[in-house]
């Protein structure tokens, strides 16, 4: 078959933070993306465009670039595509579309942390995928890196996932992605590699074991949309990769949607990636990666084929959701008011806030145009839905997103999606990896137990540290992370991945205590939290606007407390001595969004809006909350 030898396609996968985005910026430098009077202003991590991967220093978003590389023996240029996915299994979605555009991908693995859960996960989609493997050893100058061990490890994790003998024949190349070198010839443990000075032995690599596209001359046009973005001028922008044919501007194409129809379409635009910007290019042929634009409802997984012959592209499938919460309006009394709840004037703050059921349900239904592992389903009430997704992170994350756009919102308590196998019950399981000193390894066992979570394997690589595997229902793991970084004072570290479902676990003990709860609305005042703050630790500051049914701290009991936190002194005309106590209030315990989710009982949820996270009762009435609590006690 005919083959293009101008253009290589291949992603970038590994687990958080082993540099995948690093090394893709040494890459476009040594490339010649940038000119020279670019280098000075060009930021680090630069395909992080979004400004939440910025801040949690994750990729989220699955990003295309494009090189062009000339050989040093001064053959044609070579366009490279890179893919760089995210490396957190709760954005698998994106690591499978990734995959489905590429012919070859780079497994990057950190030189000390070796092979870790979300790297099982990336692996075990592209060795689904058929797709040949190129080996990458990052991060070679960590004084702790254990380069042997690393790769035989990696040789393991081959084996355990099944891959066939081509498959497990895959080169090494061992980086130091910040410095931006790389070598063929394995560095000293702790050192940079010496025979190099650049990336250019990772170029050699990636296009001598990176297979060129191959085509049929006689095929008619196929073109698989990966992904969609979207532009003040042009619209919606399908991005796609062409499978056979030609695909020009101004061309009139089949567009076969996902319920089979077809329909007749023009390219207004297309476009082609260089470095980081799309260019107006005037045809596309087998093996590119192009956007293309002037079809405003087109949707990923869809074909643009050839009019007189459509044929379609089998769909992209993902991983079935294991996390969903409830998203729907605020319905506290500080709706559409400022973080403090005061507010200038309470008309012209809603005004500028999305606050009704239209506008939330029309914002989840465009996220669902470019998140293909989302689901949204109705409930009971009209003003809320279910958001179904891979995990905790990926639902806050969309929550946090919405917020910055101006959303109030009320969120639930995340749960699990259950499913049923024979008339029983099964839920999801994960696979948790977990990295600590020695000396917390029985708090970690212990906190594990609790969580109904069973042991699979442990090994102790001399360091001080011990690394164990557990399977653990998903359920176990909401409000996980606090505990556990407390447990081990910060120094611990955990990932895990989805694992399948097994039979229901029973029930679960996660919090053991209760929550102080507001009996009134009011200013939080100094001398009231005083007073309370022996009861438990307190989430408001003096002065915040508080409601009654609002959660305002942590209880040091099991069991809710009401209070008055919003209770004044008294003043009187007579002085004594020892009438006036001046004691220090201890900082309030500030809660992030996925820190407020992780509190939550199944009777709480969270308030979100742009200023603001307030954690509430559901049923905000003390005294309803009173029987309702006295007829599940008697039933």
């Amino acid at each position: 078959m005919p083959t293009r030898h101008d253009i290589r396609n291949v992603a970038i996968v590994a687990h958080v933070d082993h540099g995948k985005t690093t090394i893709v910026d040494a890459m476009l430098k040594q490339a010649g993306a940038f000119a020279a009077h670019q280098l000075e202003s060009v930021d680090d991590r630069v395909m992080d465009s979004n400004d939440l991967e910025r801040e949690k220093g994750i990729t989220i978003l699955a990003k295309n670039t494009a090189v062009k590389y000339h050989p040093k023996d001064g053959g044609d240029v070579i366009t490279i595509n890179i893919i760089d996915t995210p490396g957190h299994a709760d954005f698998g979605g994106e690591v499978e579309r990734g995959l489905s555009m590429v012919d070859a991908v780079v497994l990057l693995v950190d030189a000390s942390e070796g092979p870790l859960p979300q790297t099982r996960f990336v692996l075990r989609k592209a060795l689904q995928q058929r797709l040949p493997v190129i080996l990458c050893i990052n991060k070679t100058d960590r004084p702790d890196s254990r380069i042997d061990e690393v790769v035989n490890e990696t040789y393991d994790l081959f084996l355990d996932l099944d891959a066939d003998e081509e498959q497990i024949e895959f080169p090494i190349v061992y980086a130091c992605g910040r410095d931006g070198i790389a070598s063929l010839t394995k560095p000293e443990d702790g050192t940079v590699p010496a025979d190099s000075t650049n990336l250019e032995p990772f170029f050699s690599t990636i296009l001598e074991h990176v297979p060129a596209p191959e085509y049929d001359e006689t095929a008619p046009l196929q073109a698989h949309v990966t992904n969609l973005d979207a532009d003040n001028f042009l619209g919606r922008i399908a991005l796609l990769r062409v499978e056979q044919g030609e695909l020009k501007k101004g061309q009139t194409v089949a567009w076969i949607k996902r319920d089979g129809t077809i329909a007749n379409v023009r390219i207004s635009e297309l476009m082609m990636t260089e470095a980081l910007t799309r260019k107006p290019a005037e045809k596309a042929g087998p093996g590119d990666i192009c956007a293309v634009a002037g079809i405003p409802d087109i949707m990923i997984g869809e074909t643009l084929a050839d009019p007189e012959n459509p044929i379609a592209l089998p769909l992209i499938t993902v991983d079935e959701p294991a996390i969903s919460m409830t998203i729907g309006t605020n319905t506290s009394p500080l709706v559409g008011r400022g973080g403090t709840g005061k507010g200038a004037d309470a008309k012209s703050a809603i005004k500028d806030r999305k606050v009704t059921a239209r506008q939330v349900k029309d914002r989840l239904e465009r996220e669902l145009i470019g998140n293909v592992s989302l689901r949204v389903l109705d409930t009971e009430r009209p003003d809320a839905w279910e958001v179904q997704g891979r995990g905790e992170l990926a639902l806050a994350i969309l929550v946090e997103q919405m917020r910055r756009e101006g959303f109030e919102m009320t969120i639930g308590k995340p749960q699990v999606v259950t499913k049923e196998v024979d008339g029983k019950t099964y839920e999801p399981v994960e696979r948790m990896t977990i990295d600590v000193p020695e000396e917390h390894m029985g708090a970690v066992t212990q906190l594990m137990g609790t969580r109904k979570g069973r042991m699979d394997n442990m090994s102790n690589h001399g360091s001080g540290w011990v690394r164990m595997e557990f399977v653990v229902p998903s359920r176990g793991l909401i409000g996980f992370r606090t505990e556990f970084l407390t447990n081990t004072r910060g120094t611990g570290i955990a990932h895990s991945i989805h694992e399948g479902h097994e039979p229901w676990f029973g029930a679960l003990q996660t919090r053991n205590n209760g929550s102080l709860v507001a009996d009134r609305s009011g200013a939080v005042t100094a001398f009231a939290m005083t007073n309370l703050q022996e009861r438990g630790v307190l989430f408001t500051e003096p002065g915040t606007e508080v409601y009654e049914g609002m959660i305002v701290g942590e209880n040091s009991r099991s069991d809710d407390m009401d209070v008055n936190i919003t209770k004044e002194k008294k003043l009187t005309n007579m002085r004594s001595s020892s009438a006036d106590s001046f004691e220090a209030i201890v900082p309030p315990r500030k809660l992030s969004l996925e820190q407020s989710l992780e509190f939550c009982r199944d009777d709480e949820c969270v308030e979100v809006t742009p200023e603001a996270v307030r954690i509430r009762k559901v049923n905000l009435d003390a005294r309803e909350r009173a029987r309702a609590a006295s007829r599940a006690k008697h039933g």
